[in-house]
């Protein structure tokens, strides 16, 4: 039997097994609506072409508003940053964005990309209508320097293990190949439901967060993680991004050597990303970069005071 057949074959029985296995997706606990991720209220704004996404809002406390942004990835949330949420939430106003596709906001079965994802942020930023401050979590990084590149009304961005600073490649680094990634995709969208039905197990999501933990796993994340992924239509984000079509091509010459608004690179190591070109962005005007050490890639649940004090920190230089 030639090589590519038994490779089709083994490829349809695993594919098998995994129908039989993953769990149906279904709506959450209570329907179509997902718990809060965050304290405060959950709010939504309309984007032409898309519909609503969603995004939660403290607006206690006084000074230039926070907007925190979360990664992607198949279980992505506003949960991700919680811990600067409950650290900043009742001392400055706090906005949490859902990107398009992810958490409480729609999920239409629409092509993703990064104008898409980066509008969503545009348009919170409009509709605050004021002057804000972004901190920005891996891929999420990638969308608000875009989203700073073009709007004024953002004064700082706060880049926490921020993808696309590693040399140009495959993979979280580079967002496709000669195609743009459409032939990967069109192969994961033919299997999406098995395969998300496979990502959004337990084991494997926790087995994913270990990767970004130095200690042990939040299982608060966890918990919610798991409740994302069972909402009607949360495979359809997932399978561009795992395709590499949500990655800038090359984000460091693109985004971030374009920046002119000052920048805070928080970091240490990371599994899914590298920061082969941290030290050329960093020597940039205006961009600096603080390791926190002993952390994985989600360093404000790890080490939020270490955090919250570079934070503070850069702030305060850049009022």
């Amino acid at each position: 039997m030639k090589r590519p057949l038994k490779l089709a074959l083994l490829a349809a029985g695993v594919l098998a097994v995994l129908v039989a296995c993953a769990p149906a997706l279904s709506p959450g606990p209570d329907g179509q609506t997902l718990r809060p991720a965050v304290s405060g209220e959950r709010q939504y704004l309309t984007l032409p072409g898309f519909g609503r996404v969603a995004y939660y809002a403290d607006t206690r406390g006084t000074g230039r508003p926070l907007i925190l942004t979360p990664s992607v990835n198949a279980a992505a949330s506003a949960y991700e940053m919680k811990p600067l949420w409950d650290a900043y939430a009742g001392s400055r106003p706090v906005y949490a964005l859902e990107w398009p596709g992810f958490g409480s906001s729609d999920r239409p079965d629409i092509r993703y990309t990064p104008a898409l994802m980066t509008s969503a942020l545009s348009a919170l930023v409009a509709q605050l209508g004021t002057d804000v401050d972004v901190v920005a979590l891996s891929l999420g990084s990638e969308f608000a320097a875009r989203a700073a590149l073009s709007d004024a009304h953002i004064c700082t961005v706060a880049l926490i293990s921020p993808s696309g600073l590693g040399q140009p490649r495959p993979g979280t680094q580079q967002a496709s190949a000669d195609d743009g990634g459409q032939r990967l995709y069109r192969i994961l969208n033919a299997v999406s439901t098995p395969l998300y039905g496979l990502l959004r197990l337990r084991p494997v999501i926790e087995s994913f967060l270990d990767r970004s933990f130095h200690g042990p796993v939040d299982q608060g994340l966890v918990d919610y993680s798991v409740d994302t992924t069972r909402q009607p239509g949360a495979k359809y984000a997932p399978v561009y991004f795992i395709s590499g079509q949500l990655f800038t091509p090359d984000a460091y010459a693109e985004l971030y050597s374009k920046l002119q608004v000052p920048a805070l690179v928080l970091y240490d190591k990371d599994a899914f990303v590298s920061f082969d070109r941290l030290p050329q962005f960093a020597a940039q005007p205006g961009v600096q970069a603080v390791r926190i050490p002993d952390t994985d890639g989600l360093p404000h649940f790890e080490k939020q005071p270490e955090v919250r004090s570079a934070l503070d920190a850069f702030w305060a230089a850049h009022l």
